[in-house]
């Protein structure tokens, strides 16, 4: 696959003025953009800029818009919900998660469930905003039914991802980002646009076979005609990422009051309105911080210490080699595949947006 590279900056401020030209206010530009590159930077670009396109249909044909204020549903000294009114995903978010991080400072716990909101980029992002403050964050969204539970021919649930992290020492994180799908739409739109097949185990068609076709399988995902990707386990232990995305369905629609299940749908022009459930709580509900960071690192420490399996050449952690791949991509420039970069390139001149001048990877 060829591959191009922008630096960080480059990448972001052009991000940023897509976003402007469409109208979307600075503020919320500037978090959209730099919650895009960042999955990039860390080696996810199904999450990645990548969306652009995506993004800039939705805001043209006004499923996804800029400079809503969110209803407040319902607030405690520890928690609110609101119905997004079809916000941008990823600036609200943010705003949520510095909300739920700053009330757990003054409460111990900070919890926002939304409802009626957009595509939220990466989950581990939020979860990191409360480790990167000492505290441990957690951050959940459901997402278009793409997910076939455990027996069942047709999806019902989202790939629905989990995101938990907390701080150790010398700055380390632990950052569990995961989906509970045996891989993210994402995945499969990678390998539609690369014109490769997905390998086996990742998906059933609308028979309820397994399936090596990421274009018919997009397709029929989209217009609910069966089949969708397994959940976490595959076909012997699925029914563990099945509960899982029924959990997360729970926390993010039913505390909100959204939509949840195959109710929740995306169109051709844009992802479905989804919900979000953030949270974040204080160490010193527990320990002192400082105590529990050292203790973590030590526990990271250990792990990485073990005797890495044949073929292998070490043992990480989760959230240590995207981190890894950020430092490195920060240094290099964030990689892009050419066939999106094209894609962005055409957009982005429809509305007048000077182009950033990539180099080869």
């Amino acid at each position: 696959m060829s591959m191009i590279r922008v630096c960080r900056r480059d990448l972001e401020d052009f991000c940023i003025r897509v976003f402007l030209a469409l109208g979307i206010p600075k503020d919320e530009a500037e978090d959209s953009a730099k919650i895009l590159v960042a999955a990039d930077a860390r080696g996810i670009p199904s999450h990645g800029v990548a969306h652009l396109t995506r993004y800039t249909r939705g805001i043209q044909a006004g499923l996804i818009k800029g400079g809503i204020t969110p209803t407040l549903l319902r607030e405690t000294p520890v928690s609110r919900v609101f119905d997004a009114g079809g916000a941008m995903g990823m600036s609200l978010s943010r705003k949520s998660m510095d909300w739920a991080v700053s009330t757990a400072r003054k409460n111990g716990i900070g919890i926002c469930s939304i409802r009626n909101s957009n595509h939220f980029g990466i989950a581990g992002y939020y979860s990191e905003m409360a480790a990167r403050q000492d505290m441990i964050g957690m951050a959940f969204s459901n997402t278009a039914a793409l997910g076939v539970p455990a027996n069942a021919r047709n999806a019902f649930f989202g790939t629905n991802p989990i995101a938990f992290a907390a701080p150790a020492d010398n700055g380390r994180i632990f950052s569990l980002d995961m989906a509970t799908t045996t891989v993210t739409r994402g995945r499969v739109e990678v390998a539609e646009r690369e014109g490769q097949k997905i390998p086996p185990g990742w998906a059933v068609g609308k028979d309820g076979k397994t399936t090596d076709d990421p274009v018919s399988l997009l397709e029929d995902m989209l217009y609910l005609r069966g089949g969708g990707l397994l959940p976490l386990g595959g076909e012997k232990a699925g029914y563990k990422g099945y509960g899982l995305a029924v959990m997360v369905d729970i926390l993010c629609s039913i505390t909100s009051g959204g939509s949840f299940g195959s109710e929740v749908r995306d169109s051709a022009v844009t992802s479905a309105r989804v919900c979000h459930f953030f949270l974040s709580f204080a160490l010193d509900l527990f320990r002192e911080p400082g105590e529990f960071k050292q203790d973590l690192g030590r526990m990271l420490d250990a792990l990485t210490a073990l005797p890495p399996a044949e073929g292998a050449e070490k043992v990480y952690y989760a959230g240590l080699k995207s981190h890894e791949t950020e430092a490195e991509n920060n240094r290099l420039g964030i990689p892009v595949a050419a066939g999106v970069w094209e894609t962005i390139r055409i957009a982005a001149e429809e509305l007048g947006v000077e182009v950033p001048t990539p180099r080869p990877a």
